[in-house]
């Protein structure tokens, strides 16, 4: 069992090295590619067996909890795995068409592959300090992927980015600390029993430095500048990536302690999540309604989606974490395409400033419907993906009476759509400012075909899950049950032996 839990962790490290050693060849790209296929066969060996035996544990170097660090997976985990390789993979093959010789040479391919491990490692680990590591990890790998080309633009991005997630490291650190001295144990299955003990004032000030930390992480509310003030910095392939799993880490991070942990007092901590969430929306919205770059229109459109997948947390109920585990799905598939859709187009335009770009749709018609797919999921428009994802967590709000998380979960929605129409009007459909018809065919077949596949892959993953949405759901619905009743997680990870 403990080689298909670690598997997914080794295999980008070890794509990461060969890449690094082939760097001068133009080879690591190929050979991240066939990374990332093998952390997908490896990420769906998983998700089968969790599927079929339930939580799946494994103690690493002979030490059984709550002393060692354990690696364990449910259905949760085994899903964001899935979805990090799916979306790992894809990016991999952009690149093809992205990422120059020069950018290869600096170790591009190592510092993507080193991300992926500290993306899968934050999932799968069932150690607080561990996830500590695995987040440095991704901090150090996504900062050298920020910066690489050296424009001023990105040194300034780099900076604040680098900078607010320094301050979240020193409150998680300062939490875990605290945590660690009220109950002498960081195993987070051993943590959910042992926090009985612990004074409720004392504990509900230490999750207050981990929802702080962790909404650095995850972008939200008032915790956001960071992100739209350094995403639309690096390659578009480096954007996409980070557009859609960064940010989920921190979502899936308060998503378990908040339902494993601390749910002593869920009449301060989650109605303080409901707010935030709402708050979240609403400002991510209006932050994306008055931009006018493609990027930063997607980067403000990060933060709004990340409220509706605290919303689900914040409602506590099986419903609403269902809402949360189908929309973090979604959401990572569509947000990381649309960053992949804004990459061509500011490639054969030469800008990503609306203005500037025009005339996609006559000029390039296969790209306008793949812009169309992601954008309409993205604002929630049935059958596709984001239609019921949005559909489950309104569902969830007034079930429980929370009249006004589901209105602004709606209004955010029509918010979104004028967002989605004001890129299709100016990039698409109002003719180029020059009078120039930006196309595809500018582009060498090769490269083209490199950027192209990857956005129509995920494309059509979007329209099956809206039009097949049942067993996502189902999945969904045993993800919370799982997170709502622990005791399997807990005996999986207690009872693990080498």
């Amino acid at each position: 069992m403990s080689w298909l839990l670690t598997a997914p962790i080794a295999i980008p490290f070890v794509t990461g090295v060969l890449a690094f050693a082939l760097r001068h060849y133009r080879a690591g790209a190929y050979v991240s590619i066939a990374g990332c296929a093998a952390l997908l066969v490896a990420s769906i060996l998983l998700m089968s067996e969790t599927i079929a035996q339930g939580v799946v544990a494994a103690p690493m170097g002979g030490w059984v909890a709550p002393f060692g660090i354990i690696i364990v997976a449910d259905i949760l985990s085994a899903i964001m795995v899935v979805i990090t390789a799916i979306i790992a993979l894809a990016v991999a093959v952009y690149a093809l068409g992205d990422i120059d010789a020069t950018m290869e040479a600096q170790g591009y391919h190592t510092m993507y592959n080193i991300l992926i491990a500290g993306v899968v490692g934050s999932f799968l680990t069932g150690d607080l300090f561990n996830l500590y590591v695995w987040f440095e990890v991704m901090l150090i790998s996504s900062f050298g992927l920020m910066v690489l080309g050296g424009r001023a633009e990105q040194i300034d991005g780099g900076v604040k980015y680098v900078a607010l997630n320094l301050v979240s490291t020193i409150l998680f650190l300062g939490g875990t600390g605290l945590l660690y001295g009220a109950t002498g144990t960081l195993n987070m299955a051993d943590l959910s029993t042992a926090v009985a003990d612990v004074d409720d004032g004392l504990l509900t000030l230490i999750a207050m430095l981990f929802m702080i930390s962790f909404g650095v992480k995850a972008a939200l509310f008032p915790l956001f500048f960071w992100l739209p003030a350094s995403y639309h910095t690096p390659s578009f392939a480096v954007s996409a990536v980070f557009a859609g799993l960064l940010t989920k880490v921190g979502v899936y991070a308060l998503i378990r302690v908040f339902t494993l942990i601390f749910t002593h007092d869920p009449g301060f901590t989650h109605t303080l999540l409901l707010w935030i969430a709402g708050l979240t929306m609403l400002t991510g919205v209006l932050g994306a309604a008055a931009q006018s770059d493609f990027r930063k229109i997607l980067s403000f459109h990060i933060v709004s989606q990340i409220g509706y997948m605290i919303m689900g947390l914040a409602l506590f109920t099986p419903l609403g974490l269902v809402g949360s585990v189908f929309y973090l799905v979604h959401h990572i598939i569509v947000k990381a395409n649309l960053f992949l859709v804004a990459g061509v187009a500011g490639r054969i335009a030469g800008d990503s400033e609306l203005s500037r770009i025009g005339g996609l749709y006559k000029s390039t018609p296969l790209l306008a419907v793949l812009f169309v797919i992601p954008a309409f999921s993205l604002a929630g428009f049935p059958p596709l993906s984001g239609f019921w994802a949005k559909f489950v967590l309104v569902k969830a709000s007034l079930e429980i009476q929370s009249w006004m998380i589901a209105f602004v979960a709606l209004l955010v929605g029509l918010l979104t759509i004028y967002s989605m129409t004001k890129i299709w009007g100016q990039a698409f459909w109002e003719p180029h400012p020059d009078g120039r018809e930006p196309t595809l065919k500018s582009l060498p077949i090769a490269q083209r075909r490199a950027l192209i596949w990857p956005i129509a892959a995920l494309a059509v993953m979007t329209i099956i899950i809206g039009l097949f949405p049942g067993g996502f759901i189902a999945l969904a619905e045993r993800g919370a049950h799982q997170l709502l009743q622990p005791a399997e997680y807990i005996n999986a990870v207690m009872e693990a032996r080498p």
